[in-house]
């Protein structure tokens, strides 16, 4: 009798302990997303229309931050629009751990400065828009590392130098803006 009565709570505490090492294994973690977005705002140097400072706060989640969409499976940032919201400021490298990152639009703001090669880890990214903005220097290479881009428009910026040749590895990219920057050569 005494087995019987021992059986429930104990077949209860297995299912309980299976069911929270599941659940914690599949739950998601946007700790690192959050800190990069926490990054990006901190290197947002002018919001008009405090967009960012009102909205972007720890105490709601990413997923629901303006300009944040999450993927529904894991619960990690799929995309970041900022486009068009007279945002004024830098790229922080720390947004390279936006790890399922596959779309990135800030174009129509005033970001300015050079991309940060961290970038390069957003392996997912097939949609990157920085078009519009004030970035200088040379086009980095390392776009050409973004085997899954498909489109890249960096449009009226202040982009000099040549194309570089690791665009040549972009296999799956269809559309390309570079018009209205200093680019050199063929």
């Amino acid at each position: 009798m005494a087995t019987a009565d021992f059986l429930p709570p104990f077949m209860f505490l297995l299912l309980f302990s299976i069911f929270r090492t599941t659940l914690s294994t599949n739950s998601p973690d946007i700790t690192a997303d959050q800190s990069a977005l926490l990054a990006l705002k901190s290197h947002i140097t002018h919001d008009p229309h405090d967009l960012l400072a009102t909205n972007w706060s720890t105490r709601t989640s990413v997923c629901n931050w303006i300009g944040v969409t999450c993927g529904s499976r894991h619960h990690r940032v799929t995309v970041l629009d900022l486009s068009s919201m007279d945002l004024t400021g830098t790229i922080p490298s720390q947004l390279g751990n936006l790890s399922f990152l596959h779309s990135f639009n800030i174009r129509h703001n005033s970001f300015h400065g050079s991309l940060p090669t961290e970038l390069t880890n957003l392996h997912r990214l097939k949609y990157l828009n920085f078009g519009n903005n004030s970035f200088g220097g040379d086009i980095p290479s390392w776009f050409g590392y973004l085997g899954e881009l498909q489109s890249l428009p960096l449009y009226m910026n202040n982009l000099s130098g040549v194309i570089p040749s690791t665009f040549g590895n972009l296999t799956k990219l269809q559309v390309l803006y570079l018009e209205q920057n200093n680019l050199q050569g063929k």
